[in-house]
């Protein structure tokens, strides 16, 4: 059995528009997608903790279209104390497409952080699809572009104070995985991720971490660091000191 709860509604993926910038869903024209979902996209529910079906034997790559995941790659094996690369993917991320090259590739450990919703697509059908769809090539390439720099200024700065990266990376959680909080709508909630999953993705201690995050939250209340949650209080605060301000 696949470790899904339900399959979507066709519905609930209909608007592209709202996914997040640079990502391959709003890399396509509203028409486009709508051929996809009629072509038989549909997601799947992911319980927290599940981890993608993404194995030598799986054939899928996905796109996350709602909540949060966490992927893991680990360059030395997966010994004790081994070296980890951690990445988090939100809204509109194809994650797996090493597969569309590689289809059996299991390289990367794709873990839900949160209730997800991802679309499973057949590695087969959608290299059939680029070969055959120009636009579809192009907001894959550009969307994977896209996510090659972010990463770049999200992970590999480490000439920059502890404070800017923490601060910029919970700026980016909160914009592609975050939700407002019900309580207060100027709130927004990043769930599932904690201090130790910050300080693993930066490569920094985890006190730093928390000194960071204390930082943010006795300077105006900007970020409140909860059990793997992170509430952002004040974004455009953040952002100035995301951005080295």
């Amino acid at each position: 059995m696949p470790p899904t709860l339900e399959t979507a509604r066709p519905i609930d993926l209909q608007d592209n528009t709202g996914m997040s910038e640079g990502s391959f869903p709003r890399g396509l024209s509203a028409d486009t997608w709508r051929r996809l979902l009629r072509a038989g996209l549909r997601g799947r529910l992911f319980r927290p903790g599940e981890i993608l079906p993404m194995g030598p034997n799986d054939r899928n790559v996905y796109i996350v279209w709602d909540g949060a995941v966490r992927q893991q790659r680990f360059p030395f094996g997966e010994g004790r104390d081994a070296p980890t690369v951690t990445r988090f993917r939100g809204r509109g991320q194809v994650v797996g497409e090493a597969k569309l090259v590689t289809p059996d590739d299991s390289s990367v450990r794709t873990q839900c952080l949160t209730q997800t919703v991802a679309i499973p697509c057949d590695e087969r059908s959608f290299n059939v699809l680029l070969r055959r769809r120009i636009e579809v090539q192009r907001a894959l390439l550009r969307s994977l572009e896209a996510r090659n720099r972010s990463d770049e200024v999200l992970y590999t700065m480490v000439t920059r104070p502890p404070l800017e990266r923490v601060g910029r990376l919970v700026a980016h959680l909160a914009d592609t995985t975050g939700v407002p909080d019900p309580e207060a709508s100027c709130r927004t909630v990043i769930s599932g991720i904690g201090q130790k999953d910050i300080a693993a993705a930066l490569q920094i201690g985890v006190s730093t971490t928390e000194n960071a995050l204390r930082t943010l939250r006795y300077h105006g209340d900007i970020v409140e660091a909860r059990y793997r949650q992170l509430v952002v209080n004040n974004a455009d605060a953040l952002r100035h000191f995301a951005a080295g301000h």
